[in-house]
């Protein structure tokens, strides 16, 4: 399995026969260098959306034209792009799994907002989401922006992640240290990778609270953008 960041919380993730695009932001996106456009889409099967804001599907309808490929996310938001942009798209909800190429994608909860921006302001865009994703004998929590919640609790029990993507530059989602606490809480992760910080100056800039919250034994992995984890 190779997870490779593509800043703020896009990741390229290679699982089975699949390559999941998962909020991938990139046009505008300061982390990301243009150049690595070519690289981070190849041989792309699915663009997996946790919600509608435009620093993660920015550049969702664009890309899924472009390879051909579909969107997979909340039904509302993806029924709706169907009848409007005519793309391919998997809609599913919260509960919901699908398998994507061999990887097993469930929708879990997550506490945030989502919208689309419209031309007269936001547009509802279904609920926000989370995601476990499973395959190659390993799961991800792909925890989508939210704070901590008590969901965690079922969510870890029943679906046992060993590897936790967090959502931890805190203003909108959680911060490190509150990732931190619920890792420690809720979860029983081998490794934690952090996202949704560094982006912006109003972000958490580093990782160091959470690798301070978390037991020796659990590995933090600072990701580099377009630079491959292999698990």
């Amino acid at each position: 399995m190779k997870i490779i960041w593509l800043g703020h919380s896009g990741f390229r993730i290679e699982i089975e026969q699949a390559v999941l695009l998962v909020d991938p932001w990139l046009t505008g996106n300061p982390m990301f260098p243009e150049d690595q456009r070519d690289a981070a889409l190849n041989g792309a099967t699915h663009v997996l959306l946790t919600h509608g804001h435009g620093d993660h599907a920015g550049d969702a309808l664009a890309i899924s034209k472009q390879l051909d490929i579909p969107l997979v996310g909340s039904f509302d938001m993806i029924s709706f792009w169907e009848a409007d942009q005519e793309i391919k798209g998997i809609g599913f909800n919260k509960g919901g799994t699908v398998l994507l190429d061999g990887a097993k994608v469930t929708m879990v909860n997550a506490t945030h907002s989502s919208s689309i921006q419209g031309q007269q302001g936001p547009i509802y865009a279904g609920g926000e989401a989370g995601f476990m994703i499973s395959g190659e004998g390993q799961t991800i929590y792909l925890s989508g922006d939210t704070d901590v919640m008590a969901d965690m609790g079922w969510m870890a029990e029943y679906h046992q992640p060993n590897i936790g993507i967090l959502s931890a530059g805190g203003h909108f989602t959680m911060d490190m240290a509150r990732a931190a606490f619920a890792a420690r809480k809720y979860f029983n992760f081998s490794t934690v990778i952090p996202c949704h910080y560094r982006t912006f100056p109003i972000l958490e800039q580093d990782a160091s609270a959470l690798k301070a919250g978390l037991p020796p034994n659990v590995q933090v992995i600072e990701p580099q953008v377009m630079e491959a984890i292999i698990l």
